[in-house]
C-alpha cells in the first residue's frame, strides 16, 4: 500500500522559515517527479513547487519564488520544501505527491497520484 506522508509543520511568525519533508511508504519516491500543493481554507489546491526526479526541472509558484527552494534526497527517498521570509498569505495545508501523468502543466492536481493527508503551516503573530 503506498502512502505519502508529510511533516515539519507549524506555527511560526511572519519572516520565520520551516522545512517540510515528504516521504512514501510502499513507493520508490526517487524515481518519480514530485510536487507540493498547498490550500488554504475556501480555496482551491494550488501548486506551490515541482521537482523532477533528476532534478533537472524545478519551478515555483510565482508567490513563492526566492522564498522556497525545493529539494530532494533520492538516497533517502525524502523531498524537502525549505520555506523562508513566510507570509499569512503562505497559512494552508500542505501536500506533496507523485506525478504519474502528463496532460497538463506542473500544476495540474490531476496529473497527480498518492496524496498524502498533508502538514499544516499557520503563519501569524
Amino acid at each position: 500500500q503506498v502512502q505519502f506522508v508529510e511533516s515539519g509543520g507549524g506555527l511560526v511568525q511572519p519572516g520565520g522559515s520551516l522545512r517540510l519533508s515528504c516521504t512514501a511508504s510502499g513507493f520508490t519516491l526517487a524515481t518519480y517527479d514530485i510536487g507540493w500543493f498547498r490550500q488554504a481554507p475556501g480555496k482551491e489546491r494550488e501548486g506551490v513547487s515541482y521537482i523532477s526526479a533528476s532534478r533537472a526541472s524545478i519551478y515555483y509558484a510565482d508567490s513563492v519564488k526566492g522564498r522556497f527552494t525545493i529539494s530532494r534526497d533520492n538516497a533517502k527517498g525524502t523531498v524537502y520544501l525549505q520555506m523562508s521570509s513566510l507570509k499569512p498569505d503562505d497559512t494552508a495545508v500542505y501536500y506533496c505527491a507523485a506525478r504519474t501523468v502528463y496532460r497538463g502543466t506542473w500544476r495540474a492536481t490531476v496529473d497527480y497520484r498518492y496524496w498524502g493527508q498533508g502538514t499544516q503551516v499557520t503563519v501569524s503573530s
